[in-house]
């Protein structure tokens, strides 16, 4: 996939998830909950992705973004045992607490997810004025 493609459909899920969010103001609990492991097996159905297309350009990829990738894999296995551990606890104030760290939570994930767009960016135009270096030394 050409990079310009991946940058429109990351652009096209960024769109989704913000649409996804706002609707899901108007569902009863049993669906939120429904939409909540719907978001939990997609987010491991694309850590797997990335992690297996990690796998088929080990070769071609820097250290750097090797151990970030890792560093996520290990972030959203944590995550996900988190809440896990967050679903077995009963009591209101506990709860109460655990929603605001849920919050708190979603909320440095979206500032991490706009770090990794401006990274991205970054990343995408270093590589093509890389490639334009490339092709004026070969010529």
């Amino acid at each position: 996939m050409a990079v310009s493609d991946t940058l429109a459909t990351l652009a096209e899920r960024a769109k989704a998830a913000e649409d996804h969010v706002s609707q899901a103001a108007t569902k009863n609990r049993e669906q939120w909950q429904a939409e909540v492991d719907r978001a939990r097996e997609d987010a491991q159905a694309q850590a797997a992705e990335l992690q297996e297309s990690a796998r088929d350009a080990e070769a071609k990829i820097s250290q750097w973004w090797a151990e970030m990738q890792q560093n996520w894999r290990n972030h959203t296995a944590k995550v996900s045992s988190d809440i896990e551990t967050r679903k077995r606890e009963h009591s209101a104030a506990r709860a109460a607490h655990e929603a605001d760290r849920a919050e708190a939570d979603a909320a440095a994930a979206v500032e991490f997810a706009l770090a990794v767009i401006q990274e991205t960016e970054y990343a995408v135009l270093d590589a093509r004025l890389a490639r334009m270096e490339a092709d004026d030394k070969a010529r």
